[in-house]
């Protein structure tokens, strides 16, 4: 029988299938207490590299985004040992990007469609992404992520030591207050438009106390209070009126932050609007950067580059198996042999 309310309830909604909560994930996919010690870690480095207490740079690298886990896993073995070799200089936290923002339509990302053939299995997506973050963790790397959908943190947060809020979403006040609550450095990323100012309206917001509506360790829908996340902060990715690592915009940007009241420090993205998605334009912005940093500019506390086992990007097409192997399917990248020099160049200058 009809009533009126399922006239007016989910009236374009196809169907809703339950989710296992957070809890039964852990349990599954639960972090080891060496696990625990390692990213508590690495995110208390961070934090002091952002607040320029550690003189190192962090350089947030890896994949666009993971959707062939073996090949992740590999690229993890490998850029372990670059940086264990540069470590004394720059922190390695490697990128493991889950969950892609679209400007309209396209691949979401491993977590809303780990089969990469549109059947959007996301209970098996976020059992996947929990696993590969273990073992990037068991390698000995930290992990850097987005956060786009406000529940992932809870499934997921206990593993990655820093995050990151999207130039889509910055301006978005779910994501804010989200921030304020995670344990871990969250960086903003400029507007898409280019403003520097949202992101700075941003960390102020995250950086203080709010109450919204969450969800708890078993899923339950739930009024979440929170204390503020104090290593916010900002990150340079570019805009639609162009790139914004030179030096002129990185001190505005830094004039930004100083005149809402934090540290002027920064994260610049060497991909996105400042290569103009041309990975072979990744190289002159990180060389320029690191050039900036060695000049005496202490406020560019990171990096953002998107490196694979090989440079390029290919279309998802109908059959996930004819996909090339290392290469991604969603930004373009630069390969792992010129990763190798960029990250050796940089080790030499930063130690001039």
């Amino acid at each position: 029988m009809t009533t009126q309310n399922d006239n007016l309830r989910n009236t374009n909604v196809s169907s809703i299938t339950p989710l296992a909560p957070p809890s039964e994930y852990w349990k599954r996919f639960p972090a080891t207490p060496d696990i625990e010690v390692h990213v508590a870690g690495a995110r208390k480095q961070i934090e002091l590299i952002v607040d320029g207490t550690d003189d190192r740079v962090m350089l947030i690298v890896g994949p666009c985004s993971i959707h062939d886990t073996k090949a992740g896993i590999e690229y993890a073995g490998r850029i372990k040992e670059l940086s264990d070799s540069v470590k004394d200089r720059i922190l390695v936290v490697m990128r493991v990007y889950f969950e892609k923002p679209r400007t309209a339509l396209g691949w979401k990302g491993l977590i809303n469609d780990p089969n990469l053939n549109g059947t959007y299995d996301v209970s098996n997506g976020l059992a996947i992404a929990r696993e590969f973050l273990l073992k990037v963790n068991q390698i000995g790397l930290p992990t850097a992520i987005e956060w786009l959908d406000p529940f992932t943190p809870q499934y997921l947060g206990d593993l990655v030591a820093w995050g990151a809020i999207g130039a889509r979403t910055t301006e978005s006040q779910t994501h804010r207050l989200v921030a304020s609550g995670l344990s871990m450095p969250i960086g903003f990323k400029n507007g898409t438009g280019g403003s520097v100012q949202i992101a700075v309206d941003g960390i102020v917001a995250a950086r203080s106390e709010h109450v919204f509506l969450g969800i708890d360790d078993e899923g339950a829908g739930s009024i979440v209070h929170t204390t503020g996340n104090p290593a916010c902060h900002l990150i340079l990715r570019g805009g639609k009126n162009g790139p914004n690592y030179d030096a002129k915009s990185i001190t505005s940007a830094m004039g930004n932050l100083s005149g809402s009241g934090l540290e002027p420090n920064l994260v610049v993205d060497c991909s996105h609007a400042n290569s103009n998605k041309d990975h072979r334009v990744q190289p002159v912005v990180f060389r320029d950067v690191i050039e900036q940093r060695v000049a005496g500019t202490k406020g560019i506390v990171g990096l953002m580059l998107e490196s694979h086992l090989f440079e390029g990007s290919q279309s998802l097409g109908d059959d996930p198996s004819d996909l090339k192997y290392g290469v991604s399917i969603t930004d373009a990248c630069c390969g792992w042999d010129e990763t190798v020099m960029l990250v050796t160049e940089a080790y030499e200058r930063l130690g001039s």
